[in-house]
């Protein structure tokens, strides 16, 4: 075997099991480390080589649990913000950590091209950076083809394993491209063009352009559609044909933006000028919404996946089984990623539900309740009118239906404006879309059994107000109020502690996440105990992604597409059908995504990030009791989110679309405008 000792130099130590998974089993393939495990030994049989490829699974860059936009994909215990769970929804207008945290992408805390050492600890672990790992597939592609002529490996399962490497680096280079633009494209191991005493030029692969890059993305998905297996034959933990049709169906998607909306923020430079990012057609951007339609017709019409509970009798039911969708493994589910209990095997699980759960139903962790959904994204959903129009409905706060004042300082709010009076926390949400009440704990809702209690402010007898500041008085009934809705912090879960980071376990924002919670189930209070599995890929974005490409492009079925879209809106119990327009699919692919880390792309992709952040402000909403009646009745402040308006509203530049390159003064690479 002649490249044993080229394998054997890029074993890396793996001490994970295999986490990468497909719907239908919760079966993993533990692994041995590979530090007590010879290149011999991996290359002489097929479960050496699946060993091998299951570290390859391990390096897929999904941005799930685990990723740490700060540290990096995989990532889990202690050291330079790894603790720190972050999703990405949290640089959107979805949602922001309850603590402030960085709340807009920006380019230093994205980096994958080369290893940066991002713990501070000296430690050159590079293993999850892009092109070491592209580097472990080539290598990888090399030695099962030398292991197929060897007659250790058969025709077919040398096909297969090839198509499973294949997707695994159409993955990393979506990663890349869409971060970087353009990048190099290595396909092979250049170890044989390495010429001791010479400049080696022939080893610094040029950039190529962004148009290149996509097409390179689409070709491995093509590669790995070729022979991977359309359901799972020997473990759920391997990849199918339709995972690499929904990659590409998104990854297709995400080209055809970038083509189409350019414009919108365009850059100059050398980068420009060689279309290592940019630089694409209107034709390019039809071709790329070809392709997603295409793919995503391909999963749609053959795959066997449907939606989860699609016809439910209640809006009630339709909240309960769109919950669940996110608990359960189901049909809907494409592409996934299992985590193993770390409470009993070390280095597994994921912090989710300690990080998140509202502060009344915290598991035990010093840490918790640090997300706060935004006001923003629950304006957002419908309710139960189903007019045909499919239109928002914001929430109810005033008489006069005046839903767009925001207050910047909530304790200078006018008590006189006209405010719309309720008897509970809970009445304003009544009625409202079931997907907003499965994926957000709204003021009043009951979670694991317990009422959750948002208030962040009181209105006093003679009309002062206490925001944000402990406080409380007796109303004229008699009884004691106060500003938080409870006299101690563990019975409420909004408001308290603002502005102090290390207490930031109350939610910022009158919300807290539902989504992908527990609820089902209790999980201890330390790290790692989080087993949930991550949806990486569901047929939910694949009538969306299907729509979007053609409500863009004019291709395909829109009767189809306005199909789909309703399908969507029909599982969450709505009873009427809305026309297919952009408005309406980009509207339904926020509610039916929210929080599963698609906004920030989408609004990267689209070319809509740096309008919404244009000093601009989320949005809060804030309950207050208000004692200046005889029984005392909640207002509904909106306000600007507190840390927003700390910071004088959040601006992001254009240039941060891409990412700067690094190294560029030893690897010879053009660099990106504005880095």
């Amino acid at each position: 075997m002649k490249n044993i000792m080229n394998l054997k130099s890029q074993i890396v130590i793996v001490f994970a099991c295999l986490l990468a998974i497909t719907t239908g089993c919760n079966q993993y393939l533990e692994l041995e480390s590979l530090e007590k495990v010879s290149a011999d030994q991996l290359l002489s049989s097929e479960e050496g080589l699946k060993t091998l490829l299951a570290d390859l699974y391990n390096s897929i860059p999904m941005e799930d649990f685990n990723f740490r936009p700060a540290a990096g994909f995989n990532r889990r215990g202690w050291g330079n913000g790894v603790n720190e769970i972050v999703m990405t929804s949290m640089f959107t207008d979805e949602s922001i950590k309850s603590d402030g945290g960085d709340a807009i992408y920006h380019t230093n805390y994205f980096h994958y091209f080369y290893h940066i050492d991002d713990q501070n600890d000296g430690d050159d672990d590079s293993r999850g950076t892009a092109y070491k790992r592209n580097r472990d597939i080539s290598i990888f592609l090399e030695n099962i083809e030398i292991a197929k002529n060897d007659g250790i490996i058969s025709e077919a399962t040398y096909n297969r394993l090839s198509s499973e490497a294949h997707f695994v680096r159409a993955y990393i280079y979506y990663a890349l491209v869409k971060r970087y633009g353009g990048v190099p494209i290595i396909d092979r191991l250049l170890d044989k063009e390495y010429v001791p005493g010479s400049d080696n030029e022939a080893l610094f692969v040029p950039r190529a352009t962004e148009k290149q890059t996509w097409e390179f993305v689409l070709k491995e998905c093509d590669l790995a559609i070729a022979h991977l297996p359309e359901t799972p034959s020997d473990g759920a933990y391997r990849t199918t044909k339709w995972a690499a049709y929904g990659l590409k169906s998104r990854a297709a998607l995400h080209a055809a933006s970038i083509a189409k909306y350019w414009n919108r923020a365009p850059l100059s430079g050398e980068a420009v000028d060689l279309k290592l990012i940019g630089g694409m057609t209107t034709d390019d951007a039809n071709q790329f919404y070809k392709e997603c339609i295409d793919a995503s017709k391909a999963i749609i019409d053959h795959s066997g996946r449907a939606l989860y509970m699609p016809n439910p009798a209640s809006p009630e039911e339709a909240a309960t089984n769109y919950q669940y969708l996110f608990l359960t493994l189901n049909e809907e589910i494409i592409f996934s990623r299992a985590y193993l209990d770390g409470t009993t095997i070390a280095n597994q699980g994921h912090d989710y539900d300690i990080r998140y759960s509202p502060s009344q139903a915290n598991p035990g962790f010093h840490k918790f309740g640090r997300f706060s959904p935004t006001l923003d994204i629950v304006d957002l959903y419908e309710d139960y009118t189903d007019d045909g129009t499919g239109k928002s409905a914001k929430i109810e706060t005033r008489t006069d239906e005046n839903e767009n004042y925001y207050t910047a300082n909530p304790n200078n709010l006018d008590v006189n404006i006209p405010f719309k009076k309720y008897d509970n926390l809970y009445e304003p949400f009544k009625n409202k879309d079931a997907r907003l009440l499965a994926s957000i704990i709204v003021p009043g809702a009951t979670y694991k059994g317990v009422t959750i209690v948002m208030q962040g402010g009181l209105i006093g007898k003679s009309g002062n107000v206490t925001v944000y500041a402990s406080g409380s008085e007796t109303g004229t009934d008699g009884n004691t109020y106060y500003t938080y809705g409870a006299e101690s912090a563990s019975g409420y879960s909004g408001f308290f502690a603002m502005g102090r980071s290390d207490d930031a376990n109350f939610s910022c924002s009158g919300f807290s996440i539902r989504k992908y919670l527990a609820e089902n189930k209790n999980v201890a209070g330390v790290d790692r105990s989080s087993t949930t599995p991550w949806i990486d890929m569901r047929l939910g974005e694949i009538y969306l992604n299907y729509a979007e490409a053609v409500v863009e492009s004019g291709q395909g079925d829109a009767t189809a597409a306005a199909g789909y879209i309703n399908a969507l809106r029909k599982r969450a119990g709505h009873k009427d059908n809305i026309p297919l327009t952009l408005d309406n699919v980009l509207k339904e692919r926020r509610v039916e995504l929210a929080f599963e880390g698609f906004r920030l792309w989408d609004m990267i992709r689209r070319r809509e990030y740096h309008t919404f952040f244009t000093s601009g402000k989320r949005h809060a909403l804030v309950p207050m009791i208000d004692l200046r009646e005889q029984t005392p009745k909640y207002i509904f402040a909106r306000v600007n989110l507190y840390y927003d308006e700390l910071a004088g509203g959040r601006t992001f530049n254009p240039v941060d679309y891409y990412e700067g390159i690094p190294g560029v003064e030893t690897n010879h690479l053009v660099q990106n405008p504005g880095h």
